[in-house]
């Protein structure tokens, strides 16, 4: 957590969590990803690997030092996600030790595009002779098993207008106006839901358009994110319904609701946001699990405690022990 690895500069704590796994006996590849000095990381001492421990070790901005107060460890990354990698490596030496064969898996790039565990499922394919069982991914659940996930899909919204005086308004055209009036139709679009995930919600994440206060303006955008509980194309045929030729759409990065394993004996819950899981198709049948609250992550006072990091270390040691495949 002292090295900053927002989304695109995780160089720095790449190179830390590859020391510490190599100090503690683990055989480490990097797996390739675009853009400088980034790359994912799979650890494991066999061959084969049954079970993945797996999370990201990038962050949102902006970046905040850690510091431990009492029983809680602040700063960015303490529960999204470096807080869950250090529980993990505890509980994988564990499960080593007991003669279990388990991975590591951490990536980069799940806080934005996901690029990370794209490269490693397109990986593990041609590198591992047989491909694991299980996947257990890591996320702040608030230590309870997620049934499963809602998905994601981000889309810009444009309008175009005539720039002219605003002194003169049959001299131009605002898109910032036609972009407003078409907004506010949100609140009123009836979206899916789903009995296990919910509620489709969309947020407009953030705004712009226009040139000056006395000039129309001649373009604006809103950038959309739909959490997901029904295929993206339900979302779609909706949204390019209420657009109808007055905006245009450029439709972004997606990933799928999936609902997940579970293992008598955990409390559950299901997950508002997106995940890795629907990029690691080939890594095992996905368990969802992680201390700490979503509530403080992406937040100035993102925290854990620490007795729940502990406790976490053993419960993936556990969750290790009993999760099954799919088709058992």
């Amino acid at each position: 957590m002292s090295r900053d690895s927002t989304s695109g500069q995780e160089g720095a704590a790449l190179r830390e969590m590859e020391a510490i796994l190599g100090e503690l006996g683990w055989r480490v590849t990097r797996i390739p990803v675009a853009g400088a000095d980034r790359y994912s990381i799979f650890a494991c001492a066999t061959d084969d690997v049954d079970v993945t421990l797996s999370t990201h070790l990038d962050t949102v901005p902006p970046y905040l030092p850690s510091r431990v107060d009492g029983e809680i460890l602040w700063g960015r990354g303490a529960c999204d996600a470096k807080g869950i990698a250090a529980s993990m490596v505890v509980a994988a030496g564990r499960l080593r030790d007991a003669g279990v064969r388990v991975g590591l898996l951490f990536v980069v790039g799940e806080e934005t595009t996901h690029d990370g565990a794209h490269a490693a499922n397109a990986w593990i394919a041609a590198h591992l002779p047989a491909r694991p069982r299980v996947l257990i991914n890591g996320e702040p659940t608030e230590s309870t098993l997620g049934l499963g996930t809602k998905g994601a899909q981000r889309v810009i919204v444009r309008t175009s207008g005539k720039a002219a005086h605003s002194a003169y308004p049959t001299m131009g055209h605002s898109a910032t106006r036609d972009l407003v009036l078409l907004l506010a139709e949100l609140e009123g679009i009836a979206w899916p839901s789903d009995a296990l995930l919910g509620d489709t919600t969309v947020n407009i994440g953030s705004l712009a358009g226009g040139v000056a206060d006395n000039v129309f303006a001649p373009w604006a955008e809103a950038r959309l994110m739909f959490r997901l509980v029904t295929p993206a194309s339900v979302v779609q045929e909706r949204v390019e319904r209420w657009a109808a030729g007055r905006a245009t759409l450029e439709w972004g990065v997606m990933v799928p609701p999936v609902r997940l394993g579970v293992v008598d004996g955990f409390p559950t819950s299901v997950a508002a946001f997106a995940t890795d899981i629907p990029a690691l198709t080939n890594w095992g049948t996905p368990y969802l699990f992680g201390p700490g609250s979503i509530h403080v992550a992406h937040t100035n006072e993102e925290h854990v405690q620490v007795r729940e990091l502990d406790a976490a270390a053993e419960a993936y040691v556990q969750l290790a022990s009993r999760a099954r495949p799919a088709q058992s």
